[in-house]
């Protein structure tokens, strides 16, 4: 199905442009008295073409297609109603069992990580999170926004009557017969309740090592940490950066038969079959801590904490290290070096880090400029931050339009860029001597900064300086 197919005006004209984004339709044929129509897959059908049918006065016949054709399709026959999807008002006053459905399933095909609904005086939004950040894609209806929300909560096993208090709950949503978690946190705000749905997407199958963004010398490096049989791996960036895919990689690399492989994470983002996953639970005492301390008593041979928060966890991290076991976690730092800072200011003695610490890795995720409108131009060197000296020579770069492909934002897809330091007998040294300047060091064994590995992703065509901006630093 292309959107080049030649529709008949006549086709067209049984809905105006707003009703076909209202409804996420497009009608395509008319036959026999009933009227075709392109749609999404909806949970209540039925209900949707009755609806058509009040408006068109012919029977409605829905074929679904994807949200990605659909909105393609709208674009194409449709174009003024919504031709920037940046200052789109896609209304929706309808049955919210039709539209939570629509807008999950609509969020999961974009790989989307969060759907944000939230009120305002004038207004109300969903946004879903799309490579990072945050694109509105329904204004609703400000009247039936509170059934909307209750709607939502019932199926969180909420209380619907508690207005005033933060809630967290759970739903299982189930698509084409798979079945994956949506956390549900509910925020009283100044004008009705906020509600993210984090999705977390229980199918591994598709997190692959090799394809994470791994320079050939990064990967053999960080290969090799994960190679010993002790020791402590760690990843560091801020959140939202991949650092707990980059992980979850790592143990299906290391998922074999042999090993017993347990970890505690908050949340359990992918399930992985054969690996002993523990969901945190701070409400009952089991935290990352407590969690690690009873795992040294189930004989592992690989632990993984989601994340080492303070300096307890770090030492009995520590401790797991030193008895036999490898450790993977992830920390909050700038570079793959600040691990070591970091983790001493938590109260880890520089002799037991060095002892331990066997990889060092800082990751960061960057969005690619989608390749249907991105724009060439000449570059002039006055546009990088002032301070900043460029690695090679660059004379043309691109730069983010946006269209319907990319939803408006002038990117589609990301890839992480890594920074790996293997912990050897020379950095060991430095950091039982606490001489933490190391820089001449990493670039003596060739090892490519964040800043590097981003700015070749600029020189090549694939982001844009925006894009990498804040880790142009020398």
């Amino acid at each position: 199905m292309s959107n080049k197919q030649n529709l008949s005006p006549k086709v067209l004209s049984y809905l105006t442009s707003k009703q076909a984004w209202y409804y996420k339709v497009l009608p395509f044929d008319v036959a026999n008295g009933s009227l075709y129509f392109y749609s999404v897959e909806v949970e209540n059908s039925v209900l949707l073409e009755n609806e058509l049918e009040l408006i068109t006065g012919k029977k409605a016949i829905l074929n679904n297609v994807t949200p990605e054709k659909l909105a393609e399709l709208l674009h194409y026959y449709y174009p003024n109603e919504n031709s920037d999807m940046r200052k789109q008002d896609n209304y929706f006053n309808g049955n919210p069992d039709i539209f939570l459905p629509l807008l999950i399933k609509e969020a999961r095909n974009l790989k989307s990580s969060d759907i944000h609904i939230e009120a305002f005086e004038e207004f109300c939004r969903a946004r879903i999170r799309i490579d990072g950040m945050l694109v509105r894609r329904y204004l609703l209806d400000r009247k039936q926004y509170p059934s909307f929300i209750n709607r939502i909560k019932i199926i969180a096993n909420l209380d619907i009557a508690e207005k005033r208090l933060p809630q967290d709950g759970r739903i299982l949503f189930e698509v084409d017969g798979v079945k994956f978690d949506i956390r549900v946190s509910v925020l009283p705000t100044l004008h009705g309740e906020k509600i993210v749905l984090r999705l977390l997407n229980n199918d591994a199958t598709d997190i692959n090592i090799d394809s994470l963004g791994f320079s050939e010398f990064d990967l053999k490096n960080y290969l090799e940490g994960i190679k010993k049989p002790n020791g402590i791996l760690l990843i560091s960036g801020p959140t939202g950066s991949g650092k707990t895919t980059t992980l979850y990689a790592t143990l299906k690399l290391l998922n074999q038969e042999s090993r017993n492989i347990l970890t505690i994470e908050d949340p359990v983002e992918y399930t992985l079959e054969g690996i002993n996953q523990v969901q945190l639970k701070e409400s009952i005492g089991l935290n990352f801590t407590a969690a690690l301390r009873t795992f040294l008593r189930q004989d592992p041979d690989i632990i993984m904490l989601g994340e080492i928060r303070d300096g307890e966890t770090a030492n009995m991290a520590i401790r797991a290290a030193l008895t036999g076991h490898l450790v993977l976690s992830t920390i909050h730092t700038n570079s793959a070096w600040g691990i070591v800072s970091r983790l001493i200011d938590m109260g880890i003695a520089p002799y037991l880090l060095a002892n331990t610490l066997n990889t060092a890795v800082a990751q960061r995720l960057i969005r690619l400029l989608c390749r249907h409108c991105k724009i060439k131009m000449p570059l002039n060197n006055s546009i990088y931050p002032r301070k900043f000296k460029p690695f090679r020579s660059v004379e043309f770069h691109y730069t983010a339009k946006g269209c319907a492909e990319c939803f408006g934002t002038g990117y589609k897809g990301r890839k992480a860029v890594y920074e790996v330091i293997q912990i050897d007998e020379e950095f060991s040294e430095q950091i039982k001597s606490s001489n933490y300047n190391v820089t001449a060091k990493i670039r003596e064994k060739g090892i490519k900064s964040l800043t590097e590995n981003a700015f070749e992703l600029f020189e090549t065509g694939e982001t844009s300086l925006d894009e990498i901006y804040s880790l142009l630093i020398n």
